[in-house]
């Protein structure tokens, strides 16, 4: 008897975002099958129904139900299931949703580069990938360079141009080391089973980072615990024979690893400076725009933002969505009781992240439609 699936996944292998829901449906085991949205039907019924902003990851349930946007898929799944990936103590609530923000928006500068900065390495691959979305016309080779290309164009706006390579590279190369580190001792972020974090971190880590020919022999070669983690969040089960002691829960007592902490202490250096001056860039940006009507569309970016990290100053596409997402770890953290705050606020000033529950858009931010939008 063939099974039917009940929800569709409309998504991509290639898709960074797509990597984040899917392994959410994989470790909920919910049943689903993936489907690229290049077909009529998705066009006519799906696209309507999600804002018409075609992006990836998108799922349409049973009943026509569609939600787009990896964040909101989650978060009715969660809803709906008991919040069976969400942590219930303060610190580790904390961390679950920050490395979400991380994995969404803070890793895109490796990522993109990764992707589009080794042309000997990845070029048929990406080639193949780009084509296979696009619908099935005489035309799709071509169509499919044109995406390709757009692309590559778009990666420079994340602040990956020749001059900030080196750096890019070189932080990168250190995280994979934090990561290997943390996970040699732990099989998840926050010990024996995934947490919203660590779909977050998918998205960058499996769909661009994990998978591309080129930042894949990387992580194999140099970082085999990282790509076991990987290999872990793609898989049904738990997936953790290495640690035979490991319990499939959070560590007791709201505990978090010493290696976490030094995770996040790199990952500071990058993400810090750039939500700063991020803010800074979209709040001059809403007090210029004050004429915006409650639930217009959240564009992609308003410009770029320049800081410095290490030396160097980097120009970035200043995106509101990360302080969508950021606000979710601030709002968490508003509902703490005061001796939790101050356990939270203890712990992110070890790793250098205190700043990021005071970083903030004068403007809130909301979904309507599907679509993410100004409040």
């Amino acid at each position: 008897m063939t099974k039917t699936n009940t929800i569709k996944l409309y998504g991509s292998a290639l898709s960074l975002y797509a990597g984040r829901a899917r392994s959410y449906l994989i470790k909920a085991g919910i049943d689903y099958s993936e489907v690229i949205p290049n077909t009529p039907y998705y066009a006519k019924t799906v696209l309507p129904k999600a804002g018409g902003r075609q992006s990836m990851p998108t799922i349409e349930l049973a009943d026509g139900t569609v939600v787009r946007d990896g964040a909101a898929i989650i978060d009715y799944f969660e809803n709906t299931s008991g919040h069976g990936f969400s942590p219930s103590s303060p610190k580790q609530r904390i961390l679950s949703l920050l490395f979400d923000v991380i994995g969404a928006e803070g890793l895109l500068r490796p990522a993109m580069h990764y992707r589009w900065n080794f042309a000997e390495e990845n070029l048929k691959y990406l080639e193949f990938h780009f084509e296979s979305m696009m619908p099935d016309t005489p035309d799709r080779k071509e169509r499919g360079l044109a995406a390709a290309n757009r692309m590559r164009s778009a990666a420079i706006g994340f602040g990956v141009v020749p001059s900030t390579m080196q750096l890019v590279e070189t932080l990168y190369a250190e995280l994979m080391t934090k990561l290997n580190n943390h996970f040699a001792q732990q099989p998840y972020l926050l010990g024996g089973k995934p947490c919203i974090g660590d779909f977050g971190m998918m998205a960058p880590l499996y769909g661009h980072l994990g998978r591309d020919p080129k930042p894949l022999a990387m992580m194999q070669q140099k970082a085999i615990r990282l790509f076991r983690w990987v290999e872990r969040m793609n898989r049904p089960d738990a997936d953790m024979g290495e640690f035979a002691s490991s319990e499939a829960d959070y560590l007791p007592d709201d505990k978090v690893a010493s290696t976490l902490i030094e995770l996040l202490k790199h990952i500071a250096i990058d993400f810090i400076p750039e939500t700063r001056a991020a803010a800074d860039l979209i709040n001059t940006w809403l007090s210029e725009h004050t004429d915006l009507e409650p639930n217009t569309q959240l564009p992609r970016g308003v410009g770029n933002c320049e800081f410095e990290m290490r030396g160097s100053k980097i120009s970035a596409l200043a995106q509101p969505y990360r302080f969508y997402l950021l606000k979710r770890v601030q709002d968490e953290f508003a509902g703490l009781y005061a001796a939790d705050k101050l356990e939270v606020q203890s712990m992110l000033s070890a790793c250098n992240m205190s700043e990021i529950l005071d970083i903030k858009l004068n403007r809130d931010i909301g979904r309507h439609n599907n679509l993410e939008v100004w409040a």
